[in-house]
Order: C-alpha cells, then sequence, then structure tokens
C-alpha cells in the first residue's frame, strides 16, 4: 500500500474529564474511551485497528513468512510425555491443522509400569477425554480454565471461557459413559478441584471487581442453588483460592495479598465441616503450607518469611500447627526459597540462587537438601506433571536459551536423569549454532543487573560490533523472567538479532530484596535498570540506538512506557504488549478489576498523599512528553481484557498520538489478558509483532 493510500491516523476527541485526589487536578482528554459499550469507543477502536492494518500492510509477506517459519519449525502433529495417575497414562496430543490440544488418556500395561509409553500412533486403549477442537468449533475464542480427572478416573471437570474475559463455565462428564453431566456452574474463577471421592466440586467465584473471594462446595447431583460457602474473604485486599493436596488428605484454601497470605485447612472426607486456621494472618508474613507424612504422624511442611526475607522452611504438626515449630530449611540470604512439592517420601525444594532456578531433594529424616545439578551456565528447571503421592520418579521440566523444552524423569534414589522427551524442533536445529551468556550492567545507584543475551554464533560474538538487539523486560510482582527455549524466536536469532533480557528490580531474579528494591516507593528502580541495561548495551558494542527494540507486556507495559519517556532517544522502537500504561487512573479507582489487591505492590494512591504524588511521576499516560522525538511505539491489547483494560493503551497511543509520537494500537476484538487463542492464531500474532520489530531494525 502506498501512503497516498494509508488513511489518517485516528486522532481521539477530546472530552476531558477532571479528577481531582490531595489538591492535585488532572484533566483527562481520553478517560471517555472506558465505555467499552458506546458505539462511537468501538467505532474509534475498528479505525485504530485499521490504521494499524493499514501502516503495516507492507509486512504481510514477512509475517506470513514468520508463520511459516514457527510452523515448520514445529511437529504438528505431536505427543506429550504421559503422566501417570492411578490406572491411567494422561497426555494431550496435537494434530496437523487443529488450533487446540487434544486430552488423552490410555491404561497402564501393569500396575509397576513407571515408564511412559512414546508411541509412534495413537497408545493402545487410548480415549479422548476432551478434544478442544471440538469443544470450540463456532466459537472465536476458547480457554481452559479447569481440567481434572477425579481420583478414581471416573469423573472429569472443566472449565471454558469462550470470550477472554476468564469467568468459566464448569462441567462434569462421566467418562465411563461419555455423558455430561447436568451440573453446571456458570461465572466461575480457574482452578477448580474435584474432591478425591468424587462427590463433590470446590470453585472459587469473584466479586464485581474481579477478585475471587468466595469458595464454594457443589455436591454433584444437587442444584447449584443449594451450593455450601465454604469461605470468604471481606477484605477487598485479599483473594482466595482452594486445592487438595498431592496426599488427598486435606483441602488448603489459601487467602493472600501480595505481601500477607493466610490458609485454612479442612479434611478432604469431612469437606462440610468447619475450616480451621493454620496461621493467623499477620501482615506483612507469607507462607505456604503442604503435607506430609513423616513418622506416622500428619505433618505440614510450612515456607515462610517470618523474620526471614528469603524465606525458611518449618515443620509443624498438622494436628496442633500453632504449636512447636521445627526449622528444616533455615534462612540464609541470598537463596531464595520459593516452593516445596511434598511426596510420600520426599520432598522436591525450589529455590533460586545467583539468579538461577535450582531444585533440590529434601530428605525428611535428616533435612537434608540434594540439589538437582546441569551444566548450562543458563537454565530453567522445575517440577511437572507429577500427580502421584507415591512415584518412585519425579517428573522434571529443563530447558535454556539454546536447549529446547525437555522432560525428565529423576531418580531420587540415584540421582539418573531419564531423559523422556525433548521438544522436537524441525528444520535442523542445532544448538551448537547458538550461543547464551550472562552479563552485568550497573544501575544508576551502583547495583548490579544481570542481562541474558542468546544470539546465532554465525553473526559473530555478542559484543563484537553493534547489532541489532531485541530488549526484553518485565520487573513485578517478584516474577522471574526465566532462559526458556522459544521456536519463535529462532525467526529474529536467524536474522541476525541478539535477544536480551533486563532482569531489574521488581523482579524476582536476585532474591526477595530485588523484588523489594523494585516496588512501591521504590518502583522507578525497575525503569531506570532498564535504562541503564540499554545503555550497558549501547556503551559495550551490542548495538546502538537505531539498532535497539524493547518489548514488555503488561506490568512489562508500563515499563515500557515508562522507559519510552525516560529514554525515548535509545529506542529505534518499543512494542508494548497488553500494557499497564494508565496506572494511576487505575489505581486510584478501588471499583476496577484487582485494583485494592494491587495497593500493596504499587502503594494506595487513593488514601496516600505520597503514592499519589509517587505514582504520578512514572504513570505513562501523564507523563507523555511534549517536543521529544518517540520512538516507533506498538500496542497491543484485547477488548475483552480484565486484568488490564483496553482503554489504558488506547488512552496511551491517543496521547502520543497528539504529541506527534508514531504510535500503533493493535486490539483483539474477542480475546483477554493472555491474546488470542489457538496456537495457529498465536503463532500469527507472534509472527506480526516480530515482523514490526524485524521492520522497526531494518530488516524487514
Amino acid at each position: 500500500m502506498t501512503d497516498s493510500a494509508i488513511p489518517a491516523a485516528p486522532h481521539a476527541a477530546r472530552k476531558v474529564r477532571s479528577r481531582s485526589h490531595h489538591g492535585d487536578v488532572f484533566d483527562d482528554p481520553y478517560e471517555w474511551l472506558r465505555d467499552k459499550d458506546d458505539a462511537s469507543v468501538v467505532a474509534h477502536i475498528e479505525a485504530e485497528n485499521a490504521y494499524t492494518d493499514a501502516r503495516t500492510a507492507h509486512l504481510a509477506g514477512l509475517r506470513e513468512q514468520i508463520f511459516q517459519e514457527i510452523k515448520g519449525r514445529t511437529l504438528e502433529t505431536d505427543l506429550s510425555v504421559p503422566t501417570r495417575r492411578g490406572a491411567w497414562w494422561y497426555f494431550s496430543r496435537t494434530e496437523e491443522g487443529k488450533q487446540y490440544g487434544i486430552h488423552c488418556r490410555a491404561p497402564l500395561a501393569s500396575p509397576d509400569d513407571w515408564t511412559p509409553p512414546v508411541p509412534e500412533g495413537a497408545l493402545p486403549g487410548e480415549q479422548v477425554l476432551l478434544d478442544g477442537n471440538a469443544e470450540a468449533d463456532g466459537e472465536e475464542f476458547f480457554s481452559l480454565g479447569t481440567f481434572e480427572v477425579s481420583t478414581d478416573g471416573r469423573l472429569l471437570l472443566y472449565g471454558v471461557d469462550t470470550s477472554g474475559d476468564e469467568r468459566y463455565t464448569l462441567r462434569v462428564r462421566d467418562l465411563e459413559t461419555g455423558a455430561t453431566l447436568p451440573d453446571v456452574i456458570e461465572g466461575t474463577f480457574a482452578g477448580a478441584s474435584l474432591s478425591p471421592d468424587g462427590r463433590f466440586v470446590v470453585y472459587s467465584t469473584v466479586d464485581d471487581a474481579w477478585r475471587p473471594d468466595k469458595v464454594w462446595l457443589h455436591e454433584l447431583g444437587t442444584p447449584v442453588t443449594d451450593d455450601a460457602l465454604l469461605f470468604h474473604e471481606d477484605d477487598d485486599r485479599f483473594w482466595v483460592g482452594a486445592g487438595f493436596t498431592r496426599s488427598d488428605r486435606f483441602l488448603v484454601i489459601g487467602v493472600g495479598s501480595s505481601i500477607t497470605s493466610e490458609e485454612w485447612l479442612l479434611p478432604a472426607d469431612d469437606l462440610r465441616g468447619e475450616p480451621r486456621v493454620i496461621w493467623p494472618r499477620r501482615e506483612g508474613v507469607e507462607y505456604d503450607s503442604d503435607h506430609a507424612v513423616v513418622d506416622g504422624e500428619d505433618v505440614l511442611y510450612i515456607l515462610h518469611n517470618d523474620q526471614a526475607v528469603d524465606f525458611e522452611l518449618v515443620r509443624v504438626s498438622a494436628s496442633d500447627p500453632q504449636g512447636g515449630r521445627e526449622v528444616v530449611v533455615p534462612h540464609q540470604a541470598g537463596r531464595r526459597l520459593l516452593g516445596l512439592s511434598t511426596f510420600r517420601d520426599w520432598g522436591v525444594l525450589a529455590y533460586r540462587r545467583e539468579g538461577l532456578a535450582r531444585l533440590g531433594m529434601l530428605d525428611y529424616a535428616d533435612g537434608a537438601v540434594a540439589e538437582v545439578e546441569f551444566d548450562e551456565p543458563l537454565y530453567s528447571v522445575g517440577t511437572a506433571g507429577n500427580p502421584e503421592w507415591a512415584p518412585p520418579l519425579i517428573r522434571l521440566g529443563y530447558g535454556s536459551f539454546v536447549t529446547p523444552s525437555t522432560v525428565f524423569d529423576f531418580d531420587p534414589a540415584t540421582g539418573e536423569r531419564l531423559v523422556r522427551k525433548q521438544q522436537p524442533v524441525l528444520g535442523g536445529y542445532d544448538s551448537a549454532d547458538y550461543a547464551q551468556a550472562r552479563v552485568w550492567a550497573t544501575a544508576q545507584d551502583g547495583t548490579e543487573v544481570p542481562v541474558s543475551l542468546v544470539w546465532k554464533r554465525s553473526f559473530g560474538e555478542a559484543g563484537a560490533s553493534p547489532r541489532p538487539v531485541h530488549l526484553y523486560g518485565y520487573g513485578s510482582y517478584e516474577h522471574s523472567i526465566e532462559p526458556a527455549f522459544s521456536v519463535a524466536r529462532l525467526s529474529e536469532l536467524d536474522r541476525g538479532v541478539i535477544f536480551a533480557v533486563a532482569h531489574v528490580r521488581g523482579g524476582g531474579e536476585m532474591g526477595r530484596e530485588w523484588y523489594e528494591n523494585g516496588k512501591l516507593l521504590a518502583k522507578r528502580n525497575t525503569f531506570t535498570d532498564f535504562v541503564d541495561c540499554a545503555l550497558h548495551l549501547i556503551d559495550h558494542g551490542y548495538t546502538s540506538p537505531e539498532l535497539l527494540v524493547a518489548e514488555g507486556g503488561s506490568a512489562g507495559g508500563l515499563l515500557m512506557g515508562a522507559v519510552a519517556n525516560l529514554a525515548p532517544e535509545l529506542f529505534a522502537g518499543i512494542l508494548a504488549d497488553v500494557p499497564f500504561v494508565d496506572a494511576l487512573t487505575t489505581i486510584l479507582d478501588p471499583s476496577l478489576p484487582l485494583t485494592v489487591i494491587e495497593w500493596d505492590e504499587w502503594g494506595d494512591p487513593l488514601h496516600d498523599p505520597e503514592v499519589y504524588a509517587y505514582m504520578k511521576t512514572y504513570s505513562p499516560y501523564e507523563n507523555v512528553r511534549e517536543g521529544v522525538a518517540y520512538p516507533r511505539i506498538l500496542a497491543v491489547t484485547s477488548f475483552n481484557d480484565t486484568r488490564v483494560l483496553y482503554v489504558e493503551p488506547a488512552k496511551w497511543v491517543a496521547r502520543l498520538r497528539e504529541v506527534g509520537a508514531d504510535a500503533l494500537l493493535k486490539c483483539e476484538m474477542v480475546a483477554g489478558h493472555g491474546g488470542v487463542s489457538g496456537r495457529y492464531n498465536a503463532w500469527r500474532e507472534r509472527a506480526y509483532e516480530q515482523a514490526w520489530m524485524l521492520d522497526v531494525l531494518g530488516l524487514a
């Protein structure tokens, strides 16, 4: 399409609405875009989409090429590694040309069979439990929020969302007859469970602010209107959820905010009883428990941060959890304990040290932790697919920037790692063709910030000369960006791009203090760290501003908006996915989804003038600058997103365009926070974003 054929950029009408807090008045010209039921709002979003389509039409060929590369490297008809539970192997498979997975099971060959089958075709006796393609037929969007089979293997509980708003409808299928039971529960949160005896469904619902606040008990075969309320959390700062222990002994009801947690215990054979609290909540104390049996006694292993910033592990009696604590793994600064998975004979402890995820086998007898070691300097690892209470092997998932996702079965008795499957990468992929490394950038206050890099060796050593760099960041909620493999990423690496991750403060890569120093009134560290990482890559010859593109999503989209204002001269382009760029407006309004429970992360600007003033210094929408040259910006959002509403990037783009920035908005009209559904749709979405970034970098 020629420039003359491209329509004029949409310019949203200015309809000023004023807000006043703590003596400060902000005149917001674009808040009217929040009303998604207003025909003029829909028309504006559709005009933005049309403009973006026209501006990116020249990339159609490249998008198709990248999509075909992703597709061509992916084994489209494939099978997950079967996971044993009870008398069955459970697995999912994909078929060429189909968007969604097909969930299946097949009977064990014998009760002693712990070696997962690796068939060429269908497994003997294979039974299809749920075909996502059939369930999604006629729907533009399809997502499973619950998929659980009862302990005895007789019932399937599943929850479906067909709009992207993360409200799920629960149904139960009798796997012996194939019939769907009349029990239908609408408007639930993700993550429902079947009781071990198969009689009950435990599920959660949300309040008007999309906060999961209630846990319910539904007895199969009875009206939903008769469901019993197991727990209600009326403090708007906390959310709730529930699930059964791996031992099937207890239902645990978890209550949490960003900084405080509480758990309640209910015997699985007495779900109509009264839950009892494990430890009463104390502001700022987080804990997480799991059940085990040691020397014939029911115990709880509790991971907590009470006077232990990086957490410690203790053991208490399940019958008297507020009694004496036995310290099992003491606090050690710099070793952030993350979680414990308990099994009959041992536990698996997850923790972070030196910026990497680690796993250790916990000996119940003496509390010793034997770390599972790996050779690569950068990697990610975690437990995966371990529903059995007493397995002889532990299923692990492993990968790195250069090593495709790999499934191991680990033998705790011998330390042997049995490779069950490695993600196939078609087209002759060789990990030796790629390299990964970690460098350290110095922040403004002297803090050393890790930056992970991956590149293709044939283009030369990273840092030998300026190259195109794709710099990714997140930096919130103590979430760590792991060095994981991506088939889609190969398309940019093979074109000479270096992919980099700035592990900025606010994330969890370097322990709890790393997180604490990037939240609340220290949030600006997240943004300045990212800028300093970009400067490091420029100053040390990895790239140059015209060869540097940045990306972040959700809270990482806030990061993108902030750095666009702080240092627009450092970037050629910025990709912001579902970006939280109108942060102050959102966090001021307790009626909006997630606002109140987010106050522990960002602060409470509604009641605290210091927080209000601080957030106003960085919230991207309020701080769009006049008279500066912004990099090219693409904001991607979804109309039905309930986490970061579409209105935030819509307002931001309107404001950016007002100051002359080249900003595009792409809004999926039927999708949620995670974007489009279906694997082919997701590949096309990623191809779209990569093509835009490559165009910015001059590689289109």
